[in-house]
Formats: structure tokens, C-alpha cells, sequence
């Protein structure tokens, strides 16, 4: 079975990006790259425009990183989806995410609403060869009528895959690897990240440096056929190229 390819999720490193110059965005994708990173998840770098697109196009194509997916509004993909459309077919990218759920959705009703508008968003961008999938939070594991959101969306959504988040799985009270295999065939990308408990808090962690198993989730990573493992971090101490670094040399340990 072929290895995950292993790659960064640029929200990590946003303060790096967002309203920088080219000379600064390549800089860091260039570091991002010698790191051992094979694959970039475009996300948190500002505001789309056809400029930062062509900077990106250039500097993954010079480092050789693979642009593997995105995330979005889903407010960007109802009043933008053309757009969308166009750049990730120059970034000979097809997996197109939603980052979060919006609030108001956030209820019994509220999801099936969702539901039917991503539904309707994952038939066009189907047409065109893109993949229309979602990242989880911990709101999802909020039951209604006796069932958790994420359970709503797995039984309805309709060729809208999932982005496991490892860490907000387990903030959620569930289990990164029966959720892993619950989603088996739903997913192709998974983000990696830690959780420690720092003064009886959880707190997001570099990759090994938490509480998570990761033997066993990367084993199950491998056995369902994940794709891409991308690591990330909500907020850093420090330089956050520090710390996606420690994560991957921590990956590396683990033949990754």
C-alpha cells in the first residue's frame, strides 16, 4: 500500500503569509519544503486573489510541493464558486474544503440546511472534477435527538467527504481511530494534531509532544488508504515553523 504523503497546513503558519511580499512567501515554502513536506494545504494566507494565486502556482511548482487541497467559506462557495472553480484547476488542485461550519447552522435545523447547500455545491464542482470536502471542529459531537451532528452529515451528505482533525475528534469526546475507521472511504486527508493538558487545560500541541496515539492513528491512517497527513497547528508559541518542524521530525521517527 502506497505511503501518506505528508503535508503542511499554511493556517499554521499564516502570520508567516498573509499580506506578505512574494520574495517572503517563497521564502517560507521553500523552508516548508526542506523540512521534508512534499504537499501544501492552502489556507488563513488572505484573500485569493489571481496575483497570490499565480505566487503560490510559481513557488509550489519551483519547490515541487504538491497544492493537495484548500479551505473556503461556505459563503465564498455560494457567491464565488466559479472562481473557486478556476484557480484550484491552476493549481491543478481537486479537493476543495470548508473550513468550518457557520454558526447559524449550528442547530437541529440548521444542519439539515447545510446539508442540502453542500450537497447542491459538491454536484457542480463534481462536473468539473474538484471534491467537495469537510473539516470537523468539536461542535460537531453535539447530539441532537440523540445524535451528534457529525453522524448527520456522514448520513446525508452526498459525495462530500471529510477532513478528519485528530485533535478536535478527541476535544469532541470521540476517538480519532474509530472515527477514522467509521469514515474509512469518506476521507482522503487527515489533520494531524496534538493535544496536551497544560494546567488541567487542553491545548493544541506539536505532533508527538501530546497525549494522542499516534502509533495507532497513523497505522490506521495507513490501513484505510489516506492519502494526505497534514499537519497542523491552530496557534504556536514561538515561530510556527518551529513548530510544524518538530512535528515532522517526530513523523519522520515513525517511517512516515
Amino acid at each position: 500500500m502506497t505511503k501518506p504523503i505528508l503535508g503542511a497546513q499554511l493556517y499554521s503558519l499564516r502570520e508567516l503569509l498573509e499580506n506578505r511580499s512574494e520574495e517572503e512567501i517563497r521564502n517560507v515554502l521553500k523552508e516548508v519544503k526542506s523540512m521534508g513536506f512534499e504537499a501544501v494545504e492552502i489556507a488563513g494566507v488572505g484573500k485569493i486573489t489571481k496575483e497570490l494565486v499565480h505566487i503560490y502556482l510559481k513557488a509550489c511548482q519551483d519547490y515541487n510541493l504538491d497544492i493537495c487541497s484548500t479551505h473556503t467559506s461556505l459563503e465564498n462557495l455560494e457567491e464565488d464558486i466559479d472562481w473557486i472553480i478556476e484557480y484550484h484547476k491552476l493549481w491543478n488542485c481537486t479537493n476543495v474544503g470548508i473550513g468550518a461550519m457557520p454558526q447559524s447552522y449550528r442547530n437541529e435545523s440548521g444542519y439539515t440546511e447545510f446539508i442540502k447547500i453542500c450537497n447542491d455545491i459538491s454536484r457542480k464542482l463534481n462536473t468539473h472534477g474538484l471534491q467537495l470536502f469537510y473539516h470537523n471542529h468539536r461542535f460537531e459531537f453535539e447530539k441532537y435527538n440523540g445524535q451528534t451532528g457529525i453522524n448527520l452529515l456522514l448520513d446525508n451528505f452526498e459525495n462530500v467527504k471529510f477532513e478528519l482533525d485528530t485533535y478536535w475528534v478527541q476535544a469532541g469526546g470521540g476517538n480519532p481511530i474509530d472515527w477514522l475507521n467509521k469514515l474509512g472511504g469518506h476521507i482522503d486527508i487527515v489533520h494531524l494534531k496534538d493535544m496536551a493538558i497544560v494546567e488541567d487545560q487542553p491545548t493544541f500541541a506539536d505532533v508527538g509532544s501530546g497525549n494522542l496515539n499516534w502509533d495507532s492513528i497513523l497505522d490506521t491512517c495507513h490501513k484505510i488508504g489516506i492519502r494526505y497527513l497534514v499537519v497542523e497547528k491552530d496557534t504556536c508559541e514561538g515561530n510556527p515553523l518551529d513548530s510544524i518542524r518538530k512535528s515532522i521530525q517526530y513523523l519522520k521517527t515513525k517511517n512516515i
